[in-house]
């Protein structure tokens, strides 16, 4: 994915209202863009990180900067931008950089299914065999200082799912669930937005429940892949597979 033109720096000063964010850009000028982003963003948002932002031409937006990247006092960068993790998945599986998603006839994006009113993410159709329903999340959740198993030192680039707890990301556990049962190929696919993340882990500690729905779902053959992002002002876009742990309560 691209971004044309570039992504411009801005000093975040604060973000509000949820979807509302306030900069300083370069020549002290303080605007207001837009915040794609509705969850916690725990790490996020820290006043006073560089922050990379994209301008639209639609004449018709009251914001016209979107917040897309920020930079960490740790060094890392992050996408804050939610609608960019569907996007990449997409151009990811197209390009062939998801392998274990590859040799299907047609993909399609938010497609109704489930007993719970869902819409699934991505559904990959197949003449030859069963579909697949694709959940794709964003891990963005780096947390510093968590022991190893043996209680001795931290665990390096330890990323989890979710950053709060989420009743929506459960239902699409349940979801997945039943259609692994049913005989479809089911698929969680965690996109990781953040340069400092290496692995992924249930975020056990934040929602339990996610943890334990998402320990049955693996059990009825939901899939779990992580893949990771390169993220720069100029283009964004998933490049490598990560481990991911399924026993969170080693962490």
């Amino acid at each position: 994915m691209q971004f044309s033109p570039p992504l411009q720096p801005a000093t975040l000063i604060q973000r509000y209202k949820r979807f509302l964010a306030d900069v300083t850009t370069g020549d002290d000028h303080t605007m207001t863009i837009h915040c794609a982003n509705t969850g916690a963003m725990t790490g996020c948002a820290i006043p006073g990180s560089t922050v990379w932002y994209s301008t639209s031409d639609n004449p018709k937006r009251k914001y016209p900067h979107s917040w897309e990247l920020v930079d960490t006092p740790a060094g890392h960068r992050i996408c804050v931008n939610t609608a960019r993790a569907n996007q990449l998945a997409v151009e990811a599986i197209q390009n062939g950089t998801i392998k274990e998603l590859q040799g299907y006839d047609q993909l399609r994006t938010e497609v109704k299914y489930g007993n719970e009113n869902s819409r699934i993410d991505i559904l990959l159709n197949s003449e030859s065999g069963p579909h697949c329903y694709i959940e794709v999340k964003s891990v963005t959740l780096l947390q510093q200082g968590d022991l190893n198993p043996d209680g001795e030192s931290p665990v390096a680039g330890q990323g989890y799912f979710p950053d709060a707890v989420t009743t929506r990301g459960q239902k699409h556990l349940r979801e997945l669930t039943e259609m692994a049962r049913n005989g479809s190929r089911a698929v969680l696919l965690f996109t990781v937005l953040h340069s400092g993340i290496e692995k992924v882990a249930p975020a056990h500690h934040i929602d339990a429940n996610y943890s334990r729905l998402l320990q049955m779902a693996q059990e009825a053959g939901v899939e779990v892949l992580c893949y990771k992002a390169e993220l720069c002002q100029h283009h964004i876009q998933l490049v490598s597979s990560i481990d991911f742990a399924q026993d969170s309560t080693k962490y």
